[in-house]
């Protein structure tokens, strides 16, 4: 496990910070889900939270995608700016990365991404994994992989086909398959406390 200096760095508590939460493959923001929680959470909390709704999440087009990241992904004039990715949220920043057009973030969370398989077996995703290297990815920024050794969606373990050629810093979490609501992932308290604290482990729901 690599440790980038930034990710062990305490933040002050509460200091206001602007949250970026991409979602994945048909995902429509729903209220159970913990990037919905997490949005909710943050903004009680003073900080400004853009969660976009991806263009057509039952049928995503990069291009599409791509171009909603660079919108809502500007830097803000003042204060930390911190990407929450879940799923094919994580794929999008990846591939942003490799197009030279990934936000200038100060750190990132990249959650249950599928292999890269099982995203090129469904035609509607296909294209986020066509041809994309992660060893030759430019992350720019300090990134930490939270994972599931059960992820039916990455059934070899997200650390084995992210964390190497990546060089992340990496939480397991037991139990956790997709990290979705159906494994008991609608509010996310840890994550919340990694938002503010990044020195924070990402762990289960107990």
């Amino acid at each position: 496990m690599t440790t980038h200096p930034m990710a062990t760095r305490p933040m002050t508590p509460y200091a206001k910070t602007t949250y970026l939460l991409l979602h994945g493959y048909e995902n429509h923001r729903p209220p159970g889900h913990w990037h919905h929680w997490l949005a909710g959470a943050l903004r009680e909390r003073g900080h400004e939270v853009r969660y976009p709704q991806l263009p057509e999440p039952d049928a995503p087009v990069l291009g599409d995608w791509l171009d909603t990241l660079e919108e809502h992904g500007r830097r803000p004039a003042e204060g930390e700016f911190v990407v929450v990715a879940h799923s094919l949220g994580v794929l999008l920043w990846l591939r942003a990365a490799a197009a030279g057009r990934v936000p200038d973030a100060d750190r990132v969370l990249l959650v249950a991404p599928p292999s890269p398989a099982v995203t090129a077996s469904v035609p509607e995703i296909a294209g986020f994994a066509d041809g994309l290297d992660l060893a030759s990815v430019p992350l720019k920024a300090p990134a930490r992989l939270v994972w599931a050794a059960a992820d039916p969606y990455c059934p070899e373990g997200a650390a084995h086909h992210y964390a190497g050629p990546l060089g992340l810093d990496t939480d397991e979490v037991p139990g956790g398959a997709h990290l979705t609501p159906d494994s008991g992932y609608g509010a996310w308290p840890s994550v919340l406390e990694w938002c503010e604290n990044p020195a924070t482990r990402v762990g289960a729901n107990r």
